[in-house]
């Protein structure tokens, strides 16, 4: 049965707290086997015979927004597509930027020509992005509170729901979960 890592938008932050406990029931609920949390921001693994990751997105958010009571966006990705993400060299090269705080933002759909555009435009001294597919690799280089950017700045510039992660959960997400 294929397995599937699901990235949560939006979970344990902005006064909403879920227990992980609870976000695994709800994929069980759903019908979805071997649900596993992977720390608390989010990070669902599962296995589903179904093969259209659109399918599984919109039925998980159906499952979450009945279970918690407000719009959960999630996104869809393969162990596959998961060892394609870290093996970016925005991710994989540790001598670019020592130091800098490193990002993947996770969409539905790759950003249009127009919002690719935008984000070029928003590069500065600080924040630096590299869109490849469906995922925006953002380095900043200096402190969040340093950089004008944040995560609802780039959903406004790509016109779509994104969800971030830092490049060290998204490591060790694709090493317990890659597969080979």
């Amino acid at each position: 049965m294929p397995r599937y890592i699901a990235f949560l938008r939006a979970i344990n932050v902005g006064g909403r707290t879920v227990k992980m406990d609870r976000l695994r029931q709800l994929f069980v609920e759903a019908g979805f086997a071997n649900a596993e949390t992977f720390i608390a921001s989010g990070n669902v693994v599962f296995d589903s015979p179904a093969r259209a990751t659109d399918a599984l997105e919109k039925k998980i958010e159906r499952a979450l927004r009945d279970g918690l009571g407000y719009e959960v966006a999630s996104f869809i990705r393969t162990p596959a597509e998961l060892r394609t993400i870290v093996a970016h060299e925005r991710i994989s090269d540790g001598t670019t930027d020592p130091g800098a705080s490193r990002y993947v933002a996770f969409t539905r759909a790759a950003p249009s020509a127009q919002a690719r555009e935008k984000l070029a435009g928003a590069r500065s001294t600080i924040d630096d992005f590299v869109v490849e597919g469906r995922e925006i690799y953002w380095i900043s280089r200096g402190t969040m509170s340093q950089s004008p950017f944040s995560g609802a700045t780039l959903e406004k510039i790509l016109g779509m729901p994104a969800t971030l992660r830092n490049v060290t959960t998204v490591r060790k997400l694709a090493e317990k979960y890659g597969g080979a």
